[in-house]
């Protein structure tokens, strides 16, 4: 009953990955560089914390006691806020990457970052308000939640694409707690 809500979770976890830098290539310069190091050390730990969530979710996957998989999805939901939170901080706390239009990019990853913290504390509430004694009532609402979360992915891409462009993403991605994030606690479906 939880697989279209993975589904788009997995594409949430792919935003955060892409946040933490892809790429590679020259040296940016040292200010770039130490701008980096900081974003990547306070971005690992919420990078793991969204991660681990969404392993939460996916191990209930095969889960049918719909009160289980509310309860599991409320804390990881909660879990993601407040990650998303912690990396809208982190992005603001560093100031703007010193390259050209760096104000308006860490505006915007900022921005993304806060919609995203409250859009899942948004989900959070929606969850908890699904009926789990109608397990097919139970399972449209998460179908539902799995749109939401698409659309939340999709609006804040760009901003997120746009902070890690050019040097800034050529940066983050030698910074070693960037390189340290995989893919290993994306939920995915079969």
């Amino acid at each position: 009953m939880n697989k279209k809500l993975l589904t788009a979770l997995s594409g949430g976890a792919a935003l955060v990955l892409a946040l933490t830098g892809c790429g590679g290539g020259d040296d940016s310069g040292k200010k770039l560089d130490k701008w980096a190091k900081q974003v990547c050390d306070q971005m690992q730990p919420q990078v793991k914390k969204i991660q681990d969530a969404n392993s939460s979710i996916a191990s209930m996957k095969s889960e049918e006691d719909s009160k289980k998989v509310q309860q599991t999805d409320s804390a990881a939901f909660q879990a993601n806020a407040d990650a998303y939170k912690e990396l809208a901080s982190a992005v603001n706390n560093a100031g703007a990457p010193p390259v050209k239009d760096g104000a308006t990019s860490q505006k915007n990853a900022v921005k993304a970052l806060n919609d995203l913290s409250a859009a899942y504390t948004g989900l959070k509430k929606k969850v908890e308000g699904l009926n789990t004694n109608d397990k097919a009532k139970f399972a449209s609402g998460l179908d539902s939640i799995g749109s939401d979360i698409r659309q939340l992915t999709g609006k804040s891409q760009d901003a997120l694409n746009n902070l890690q462009s050019g040097d800034v993403g050529k940066a983050m991605v030698k910074q070693p707690a960037c390189k340290n994030s995989s893919a290993s606690g994306t939920p995915t479906t079969k």
